[in-house]
């Protein structure tokens, strides 16, 4: 994992004050994209939920929502808000706290961009989605010729250290579908801006897919 248990804290303080002035989309997007195939009373695992921003509409709509983040601060601030199925876990290192096949649909709006293999998360939501549940995700996009890797500069992160960041091809979430039992539904394009002024900007995409198939671990 690239993020550093330092720079979380000093992010979670203006979290959603920076999501907000920068105009941070993907949680609205993602819900647009999603609220038509799940229904209240449904169980949603929120991978990263950080302070809940990539959950807090489907909590609003009824879905027990089961977060999982690595910073028992960022769990703090979604007690704060309301949601009460919080477990503290290293993302990095699966297998996750969820039986096999416990959750009805999974969500992961602000981590991707953090990693630059997907493998293990798809393997393990895989796991943990019954048979024909949705897994909504966001990820930096890129085409194939441009770079993997980007360098998100101090004036950026807000704080004194250069981020890498991994934006990831339309290639190379088809190979993860196939490879993982998902089948694309839906997904849209919109725009990621660096600043609050909302002169730098990046290309994001969110995906709404559904587990076709399990895997042999």
């Amino acid at each position: 994992m690239v993020i550093k248990m330092d720079q979380i804290d000093e992010m979670i303080a203006t979290y959603d004050e920076e999501a907000e002035a920068t105009g941070w989309y993907g949680p609205e997007v993602s819900f647009g994209l999603t609220y038509a195939y799940v229904q209240p009373g449904q169980s949603m695992l929120d991978i990263g939920i950080g302070t809940g921003l990539g959950s807090i509409l489907f909590l609003k709509a009824g879905l027990e929502i089961h977060g999982i983040d690595i910073s028992p601060q960022m769990l703090d601030v979604c007690r704060s808000k309301g949601f009460s199925f919080l477990h503290l876990h290293d993302l990095s290192k699966p297998p996750y706290p969820f039986d096999s096949e416990s959750m009805d649909h999974a969500v992961c709006t602000g981590v991707f961009n953090f990693f630059s293999d997907l493998s293990p998360f798809f393997q393990e939501t895989n796991r943990i989605l019954r048979k024909g549940g949705l897994f909504i995700f966001v990820v930096g996009d890129r085409s194939e010729n441009e770079d993997h890797a980007i360098k998100v500069g101090a004036e950026h992160t807000k704080s004194e250290k250069t981020v890498t960041m991994y934006l990831h091809s339309a290639k190379q979430i088809t190979e993860l579908m196939v490879r993982y039992g998902f089948e694309t539904l839906r997904d849209l394009s919109f725009l990621v801006f660096m600043d609050r002024e909302r002169t730098k900007s990046m290309p994001a995409r969110s995906y709404l897919v559904i587990k076709r198939e399990g895997i042999e671990l």
